[in-house]
């Protein structure tokens, strides 16, 4: 029986983590949801107060446990015979769920920023979305909210 390498194992796993990060929807303030197309939505205009950098979660779906615990039984079968080769796979399987779990949510994590705005009419807003634009303080802003209230920060 043919069995995949450890370095295989890791490929594949990370290619399955890398391919699947395109099903978690986006925190960008210029990337928009299917949903919004030919919506309207609520448009303010304000200047940035403060901005601060931090970092999004990534996701932890159960892909990253799942394909996590597969390569560590694949991996765990491999080594030894009988009962000792049973638990190997177990434990394979149990260390391989964890590294996958911590793997997927490392992959998919995200830099963000915080970005406070006063508004034109006096309110004070604090939106916090991904980092792919950079923002800074004095600088004129668009906020955009959408029906069910998310917002997101637009440079002018």
């Amino acid at each position: 029986m043919k069995t995949m390498s450890l370095a295989g194992m890791s490929l594949t796993l990370g290619a399955t983590l890398l391919l699947t990060g395109g099903c978690f929807s986006s925190r960008s303030g210029t990337t928009f949801s299917r949903d919004e197309a030919l919506r309207g939505q609520r448009t303010y205009q304000g200047t940035v107060e403060n901005v601060t950098a931090g970092k999004l979660e990534g996701t932890q779906t159960p892909i990253g446990a799942i394909a996590g615990g597969v390569l560590g039984g694949v991996a765990g079968s491999a080594v030894g015979g009988g009962k000792g080769k049973d638990i190997a796979t177990v434990g394979g399987v149990l260390a391989g769920a964890a590294a996958g779990a911590l793997a997927e949510e490392a992959i998919t994590s995200k830099q963000a920023l915080s970005i406070t705005v006063k508004l034109d009419d006096g309110r004070l807003l604090t939106i916090v979305q991904e980092a792919d634009t950079p923002f800074q303080p004095g600088q004129r802003v668009r906020v955009l909210e959408t029906e069910e209230g998310r917002m997101r920060v637009q440079a002018l």
